[in-house]
């Protein structure tokens, strides 16, 4: 077997470059919750975290691992909003200019946001326009160095952290529920967890309607999807990428998908019980944990909430899903 992208060395050594930069997030815990399960669940809230979602640690440590020339060039990416939040704050910070191409459909918080880290905004429409062709073409004309969202070593060794901390706080888990989107997390909180953890069973989490990473899981062959349509935005992407699916395949134990409607249920659950204001995405984890189909009962169970990044102008409809 070759050898994986990110080992636990990669994921040590962004900790280093993310000291004193990235929030060390709570872990929460909640007896309503345990009672529940039958077991005892472990919140990492990275809704705490900068920028409102773990992709901070991974935009920052591949920010930092730039050499000279490549901070002066300026970098790119594509993100529907937590990346590119995180990116133009990981810019900012450092020093390092960056262009952010966002689907013009992306949450207007999520925007706004990104915009005011000081980065240059570049919206287009996803029903006419691949992300990944023009960002290539931008960064091609302009000499700009691309950091995509997920399929990037540096950037899953820095989403590795979340499970690093986690682990630090609670000992071995019996489970590590992870949201999917394009893998980058789910794959470094594997490859943390399989080393610190080993008899834990890493499980991913996505939408039902975007259930390309659960596909190409069952089948072992890399699936797409285009445009999913729902509510979970940050788990909209196209598809799980080479380096992802490699890391998926042989660390994660299973993948499952939860409805839109679940989804939602879930989320308003998290702020009634928990007192945390978590977005959509950022509550797929949960969901699936909080589900029922996994028997929990007598087990330890860790729980990433990926994020926080709210529109409030989505709530009604929001809970209009949840009431189903």
């Amino acid at each position: 077997m070759s050898r994986l992208p990110v080992a636990l060395a990669d994921i040590e050594a962004a900790v280093l470059r993310l000291r004193g930069h990235a929030l060390q997030t709570p872990v929460l815990t909640s007896r309503t919750v345990d009672r529940k399960t039958g077991g005892s669940l472990f919140f990492k809230c990275e809704n705490f975290q900068r920028a409102g979602a773990f992709k901070f640690r991974g935009a920052y440590n591949a920010l930092s691992n730039l050499s000279p020339e490549e901070r002066r060039r300026g970098v790119l990416t594509f993100s529907s909003g937590n990346h590119a939040q995180a990116i133009a704050l990981s810019g900012h910070l450092l020093g390092i200019p960056t262009v952010v191409v966002m689907p013009s459909d992306a949450p207007e918080v999520k925007v706004r946001a990104t915009r005011e880290y000081g980065t240059e905004v570049v919206l287009y429409d996803r029903n006419q326009t691949n992300r990944e062709t023009l960002g290539k073409q931008i960064s091609d004309q302009r000499g700009l160095v691309t950091i995509p969202p997920y399929e990037h070593a540096d950037v899953i060794a820095g989403q590795g952290t979340v499970a690093l901390e986690l682990l630090a706080e609670t000992g071995p888990l019996d489970y590590l529920f992870v949201c999917v989107g394009g893998g980058g997390l789910v794959s470094g909180c594997a490859a943390a967890a399989t080393a610190l953890s080993p008899g834990c069973k890493v499980i991913g989490v996505e939408p039902a309607a975007g259930d390309d990473a659960t596909r190409s899981f069952r089948t072992k062959t890399l699936q797409t999807v285009t445009n999913p349509d729902t509510i979970a935005d940050g788990a909209r992407t196209p598809s799980l990428g080479k380096l992802t699916f490699a890391m998926v395949m042989d660390l994660v134990h299973d993948m499952m998908t939860v409805t839109d409607q679940e989804l939602a249920a879930t989320m308003f659950y998290l702020w009634e019980r928990m007192k945390i204001v978590v977005e959509p995405t950022g509550a797929l984890a949960a969901t699936a944990a909080l589900s029922g189909r996994v028997d929990l009962k007598g087990k330890r169970t860790g729980v990433v909430i990926s994020g926080g990044n709210v529109d409030m102008n989505a709530i009604p409809r929001l809970l209009t899903i949840a009431r189903g």
